[in-house]
């Protein structure tokens, strides 16, 4: 399928319609039925705890956070494909990525409650920390691709950016290095149509981001970022082509962010509800379940259970995330250097003097 899209033709890959309705049988990927309900079962998992999260953030219980509301199914996808030792570079977005990745939701929480230990993913192989600064991640994913092929290691690369990123000079030097060095890297952009309030129409004049992969000599394809069925079909080809020693590949997911850039913001401002309305028709979540119940693979009073005992889950890992042992006030400076400098030290000893000031007058 890779070998035969045209991203010059501007024409967006997939398999299901907006009913969950298949198109074509000729691209159905492979994956069994246990499989397919378990994919989605991990979405709405990952949808439920991202939903909770928001409330959580409305409620002063945990800091600003980027919502994943309207991209599961890359994420779904992805974790279909991700070998354990294979390696994810994410942005800041990616929950579902993260959780297949062996994240756990209390690391995730207790990363946007502002621990330094959320960065480490102790239990998550060839996992990165959230990188909040906008694409500089990738070169990082293109370096680890290199590492790979050196050593001759059956590995792969998954990285991810969002369609702001691609105005960055990261996303363009990563794709030139790993093009280059034909390293097994999966560029995968979420186009989920704004950087924070720019909309896409502003980020670039070519006819989308996967057009870009032919000035880098590497496959790409712009496919349907909320079909869950082309989203797999489509990191199962990427993934088997860069491991096999092919180069990388770059993949423009179409999809819409639902919620908000993160919780600071608020979308009304710079989009009308009338678009909102058009994209909610192609929720990735509703046409999966569209198409696992015409297959009778689902049954909605059992889904009702389901969705409950995600609610409960998600809440007592958070409880157990909020009674977590105090931030050490050291850890706000020790890890900008190796050796914390004269400055630092300053600022932590009149932070420490502040704090008790502010003790002594409750």
């Amino acid at each position: 399928m890779l070998k035969q899209f045209d991203v010059t033709k501007s024409k967006m890959f997939r398999i299901m319609d907006d009913d969950g309705r298949i198109l074509s049988d000729k691209y159905m990927p492979v994956i069994d039925d246990k499989q397919l309900v378990k994919a989605y079962h991990d979405m709405l998992f990952a949808r439920t705890a991202d939903h909770m999260t928001v409330s959580y953030q409305r409620q002063g219980r945990i800091f600003t956070y980027p919502p994943n509301f309207g991209q599961e199914a890359i994420h779904g996808a992805t974790a279909q494909v991700m070998r354990y030792d294979d390696w994810l570079v994410p942005a800041f977005r990616e929950m579902g990525a993260w959780l297949a990745k062996g994240a756990t939701l209390k690391d995730i929480f207790l990363y946007f409650m502002g621990y330094e230990e959320g960065n480490s993913w102790p239990q998550a192989n060839h996992l990165l920390p959230i990188s909040v600064p906008i694409a500089s991640q990738l070169q990082h994913a293109a370096g680890i691709g290199y590492a790979i092929k050196f050593k001759k290691l059956d590995e792969v690369v998954f990285a991810f950016v969002g369609d702001g990123g691609t105005s960055e000079g990261d996303f363009h030097e990563a794709l030139n290095f790993a093009a280059v060095w034909k390293v097994p890297v999966v560029f995968v952009v979420q186009n989920n149509q704004f950087a924070i309030s720019v909309p896409f129409r502003m980020q670039t004049a070519s006819k989308g981001i996967a057009i870009k992969s032919q000035a880098y000599g590497m496959p790409g394809i712009q496919v349907d970022g909320n079909d869950f069925l082309a989203m797999l079909l489509t990191m199962q080809e990427a993934s088997e082509f860069s491991r096999t020693g092919n180069g990388p590949v770059l993949i423009e997911a179409v999809t819409y962010r639902k919620g908000a850039h993160t919780t600071s913001d608020d979308p009304s401002k710079y989009r009308s509800k009338e678009e909102e309305e058009i994209w909610e028709k192609k929720d990735p979540i509703n046409r999966l379940r569209n198409y696992l119940t015409d297959k009778g693979l689902l049954n909605s009073d059992e889904e009702a259970r389901l969705e409950e005992q995600y609610r409960s889950e998600v809440d007592r890992i958070f409880v157990e995330a909020e009674n977590h042992p105090a931030y050490p006030l050291e850890d706000v400076f020790k890890y900008m250097y190796a050796d914390m400098p004269d400055d630092l030290r300053k600022q932590m000893a009149n932070h420490e003097e502040f704090l008790r000031w502010k003790e002594s007058i409750q």
